[in-house]
Formats: structure tokens, sequence, C-alpha cells
């Protein structure tokens, strides 16, 4: 099965056959498997072992990822979804960043960015703390800040807009 993987603006196709990966067309040493009654996944490649934290996103194919205390979205379409966006249109998500949004409960505990300022895509613009972790919140896609929504200290729900963005000139 092909998978195409969308990680800050770009797209990696993804194909696992029988067990094995391939990642663009190179082969790619890798496995995954559940930690019970846990929303981690154990991820080795190569000769590493990661914590693989994985959540559901609010859309269909988005998941938020978190890998040794780095946050990514992620967009996986299958092969058909990818081909019939591409015979309607729809080939890839509407240009610009999206706006960040809280993706838990938590204490905003800075800004790292101001109204007016570029930004490049896996760029940290603020962060939030819950359950005792504070968490980096990254830009996806290159662009300017163009609405801050919070301030340090103030406590916020999940799904709360954070930042809001425009498309760099």
């Amino acid at each position: 099965m092909r998978y195409f993987v969308t990680i800050e603006g770009r797209t990696f196709e993804v194909t696992l056959v029988d067990g094995k990966i391939t990642v663009d067309g190179e082969p790619f040493d890798a496995t995954i498997s559940a930690v019970p009654d846990t929303p981690v996944r154990r991820l080795s490649v190569g000769n590493r072992v990661h914590a693989l934290h994985v959540r559901r996103g609010e859309e269909a194919g988005v998941w938020d990822l978190q890998l040794d205390g780095e946050r990514f979205g992620a967009q996986v379409v299958n092969e058909r979804t990818q081909a019939i966006r591409a015979m309607t249109g729809r080939a890839g998500a509407a240009a610009g960043p999206k706006p960040v949004k809280a993706p838990m409960p938590g204490l905003i505990v800075r800004i790292d960015v101001a109204v007016g300022d570029h930004v490049r895509a896996g760029q940290g613009v603020l962060a939030i703390e819950a359950m005792k972790m504070e968490n980096e919140l990254k830009a996806d896609a290159a662009g300017v800040v163009s609405r801050i929504l919070v301030e340090p200290g103030q406590a916020v729900e999940k799904g709360t807009m954070l930042i809001e963005f425009t498309e760099a000139a």
C-alpha cells in the first residue's frame, strides 16, 4: 500500500509491502509497535529506539506526533485519496500556514513571535505547559504572524486558536 505523508510542508511517498518500508523509493529499516494501554508507540529505526506519541487530529488523516520531545503535525493520505484529489484539483492542502491551535488543555508559558514576524516551516512559535511538560508548538509552513490570540499565563482548552498567519509575500 502506498501513502503520502506530509510533515512540515514536505511530502514523502511511503510504501508498505510485506512488512518492508520504502520512503521516496529508498528502503527504510524501521519497525513500530504499540505500548499496551498507552498512545505511545515504540519506533525502531536502524539500531535506535524512540518513543513516539501518536494522537489523531481533528480531521481525517491528520495526526499529532511527538518524537523525542519534538512535536509534529502530519497528514497521511492513501494512494486512492491522493489520486482523487489530483483528479478533482484538490491535490494539496490549502496554501499558506494553518493557524496554531492548542493540541491539549494547558497554560501558555511563552510566545516566541510577534505580529508581523516572518516564520519558517517548523519554527517554534509558542510553548504550552500541559501535565507538567512544556511543549513547543510550531508553524506548519512559512508565513507572517497576523494575530496572537493568547498571552503568557493564560489557560486554554484543547482546540483553542492561539496564533494565526498569512502567507509570506
